[in-house]
């Protein structure tokens, strides 16, 4: 699909996480006006260069500065995890759905004229009685936070209706690549990539059958830029790899990449929020956005150890093993 993006002004909220800095450098190859906003992670600005408004997500007056001028808006801002957001149910909504809420009503009040947002393709649908699953199968959270992201996409529909706004929401799998926080509250792949090189053990949640779609995470920017030139009817996509790994295959297939034999496993016991089996289908982004992951698991797994190898504050860390 070829790309309109050059010269527009572009809007990444959230942009210091690693899916936000990854669409940032996909959008600025595209010709794109960009800036970011809200905080930055442990490993700094995605671009020095780059303009960037200094928030919270809840702050109103931070987001109509960063909004302001924009003809994009990308929104991977709010919320928690799935567990977390079990134990708070107020608080999640105040992060994610009602501050979202509030950013379309400044999105409207500014003329933006299309809101791409990141939705979770790993929680709107709960436990679905088919493999892989595809957009028209049940929503059935079984966490706050997928019920938020679920709403959200319902309320970018009305905004839709009663606006001038488009939307499209991206129903994301399990994201991993460079700049994912290995110490995050999610992330099985960075995780297990650092205690591999570290020689740490690797906690398992559960008896390591849990079943999950991972998508490398310039895969997944490259699926918002699609997003950003779609003019088509449909407005949520599945963006995943479309096939399924369980934990423990992830684990003793990242060590095997990273040459390390054995890896060491400890078994926790299983999360609540957890289910069983979520593999996306992704035919229709092939289909309708053009769209598929072209980034294979190996050079993926490969690509993600070497940046944390460069990565200063990772690899002062992983130095600090090897002489322990």
């Amino acid at each position: 699909m070829p790309s309109n993006l050059e010269g527009v002004n572009c809007v990444v909220i959230g942009g210091g996480g690693f899916i936000g800095r990854a669409i940032i450098r996909a959008l600025l190859q595209e010709g794109a006006i960009v800036r970011g906003f809200g905080r930055v992670s442990r490993f700094g600005l995605p671009d020095t260069s780059l303009p960037w408004i200094y928030g919270d997500f809840q702050d109103q007056t931070a987001l109509a500065r960063a909004v302001e001028g924009a003809q994009i808006v990308f929104h991977l801002a709010g919320g928690s995890t799935p567990q977390r957001s079990n134990a708070s149910l107020i608080g999640d909504i105040e992060a994610s759905l009602v501050a979202t809420v509030q950013l379309l009503n400044v999105c409207n009040a500014e003329g933006v004229r299309r809101v791409i947002f990141a939705s979770s393709g790993g929680t709107v649908y709960g436990v679905s009685a088919q493999i892989p699953i595809s957009e028209d199968d049940a929503t059935n959270p079984i966490s706050a936070y997928g019920i938020n992201k679920l709403a959200v996409e319902k309320y970018l529909y009305l905004f839709g209706v009663q606006t001038k706004i488009e939307h499209v929401s991206l129903r994301i799998a399990n994201p991993f690549g460079p700049n994912q926080d290995p110490f995050g509250r999610q992330g099985l792949v960075a995780a297990s990539i650092f205690k591999l090189l570290a020689d740490d053990p690797i906690e398992i949640w559960g008896n390591g059958l849990v079943r999950r779609d991972y998508i490398y995470v310039d895969d997944v920017a490259d699926a918002f830029i699609s997003a950003a030139n779609y003019r088509g009817a449909l407005t949520s996509f599945n963006i995943g790899s479309g096939e399924g790994k369980s934990v423990d295959a992830v684990v003793d297939s990242v060590a095997d990449i990273l040459g390390i034999r054995s890896p060491k496993k400890v078994y926790r016991p299983g999360q609540k929020a957890d289910v069983p089996s979520n593999v996306l289908d992704i035919s229709r982004a092939r289909s309708e956005l053009g769209w598929q992951p072209n980034t294979s698991w190996r050079n993926a797994i490969l690509q993600t150890a070497e940046w944390m190898r460069r990565e200063p504050t990772l690899r002062a860390l992983l130095d600090g093993k090897k002489h322990a």
